[in-house]
């Protein structure tokens, strides 16, 4: 275990993201232990990178004088796993909102669905989706969508180096995708969706690679709190 001076100089934490958890709550959750163990005042901690809550996986947080090197990880390539639903489409492209328009799935085949994911390789323009939280005049875009407001929103240019199904149980496929920084996997799951002709939206997703950190190498905040405190506080 750590020192809190060791904390205070900077150390690179791999923390595996709970379903239903903000990237927030785990790194207020680093934070209150850090705290709590050491009994110190103040601590910086941030991550590299947002999960949205009905996203499991890596987070890379840093803690004291690493807190500066948060811009050089968020900059890495990063590897998702994950599974898209066709055959609807929902105005957040994940679970977050209801289905809201139906398409028809008899017509995809596997052979068509492998054929596909090679429009989505390499530099490609993507549109973010609404319910974001990127920034436009000011407003980060899920205050627009949640007010009903229009608002224009520009494509990105991303990349994606891989793009692999690795299971088809039709409406469901399971996909690996390696990609830049600044690619929504939602977007490229509701793209998906219509470049086979009918609807899809992202329905689960897993961040595994975040450059050479690795989840595997990483441990949940309820661990990590284990480890400093030995008991977890409800």
């Amino acid at each position: 275990m750590m020192t809190a001076e060791e904390f205070k100089s900077g150390q690179i934490l791999l923390i595996d993201k709970p379903l239903t958890w903000s990237s927030f709550q785990a790194v207020n959750k680093v934070r209150w232990v850090i705290r709590k163990a050491f009994d110190i005042k103040k601590i910086k901690v941030g991550h590299a990178g947002t999960l949205d809550p009905l996203a499991t996986g890596l987070l890379v947080i840093c803690t004291g004088k690493f807190t500066k090197r948060l811009s050089e990880f968020q900059g890495q390539i990063k590897e998702y796993t994950g599974e898209i639903t066709l055959g609807g489409t929902t105005p957040s492209y994940d679970l977050e909102s209801e289905v809201t328009e139906t398409f028809p799935t008899d017509h995809i085949t596997e052979a068509q669905i492998h054929e596909t994911t090679k429009q989505f390789i390499g530099d490609i323009e993507q549109m973010p989706p609404i319910f974001s939280a990127l920034k436009k005049d000011g407003k980060r875009l899920y205050e627009y969508a949640r007010n009903n407001e229009e608002v224009v929103i520009t494509p990105r240019q991303v990349n994606i180096s891989e793009f692999e199904i690795t299971k088809i149980d039709l409406p469901k496929i399971e996909f690996r995708v390696v990609c830049s920084k600044g690619t929504y996997i939602r977007s490229l799951a509701f793209d998906f969706g219509k470049a086979v002709q009918s609807g899809g939206h992202l329905s689960k997703l897993r961040r595994t690679k975040i450059g050479d950190f690795h989840a595997d190498s990483a441990i949940s905040p309820i661990e990590f709190e284990k480890q400093y405190l030995g008991s977890v506080e409800d």
